[in-house]
């Protein structure tokens, strides 16, 4: 599985950005497609999930109400909608993959995509 994630950038407070992660792969559909970042100096996190079978999204608390990731599965991509963005959702963010179920983990993440800058600016 290749990941190829996209869309980051500078933002205000308050803005949205769309982060885009191209999948690859003859097994890609038999992954859970998650998103997590990473600030400096803190660990990596979860932030939201989905599957190419179309069950419930799962999101962090701190993505809830804010962050929307969808799917198109004939493209294979997986989109996180970030809205109201905030100072703290300043992070590297990171499309991953987890073989079959959501675990919200990083160490059970499978296969890591680059990563892509989200810098919110005041």
């Amino acid at each position: 599985v290749q990941l190829q994630a996209s869309g980051g950038g500078l933002v205000q407070a308050g803005g949205s950005l769309r982060l885009s992660c191209a999948a690859s792969g003859r097994t890609v559909s038999n992954y859970v497609m998650d998103w997590f970042r990473q600030a400096p100096g803190r660990e990596r996190e979860f932030v939201a999930a989905i599957t190419w079978s179309g069950g419930t999204p799962y999101y962090a608390d701190s993505a809830k109400g804010r962050f929307t990731i969808s799917r198109d599965n004939a493209n294979k991509t997986v989109y996180l909608q970030m809205n109201s963005l905030k100072l703290e959702d300043t992070a590297v963010y990171y499309c991953a993959a987890t073989y079959l179920n959501i675990r919200r983990r990083s160490d059970d993440v499978d296969y890591w995509g680059q990563g892509t800058q989200v810098t919110v600016s005041s």
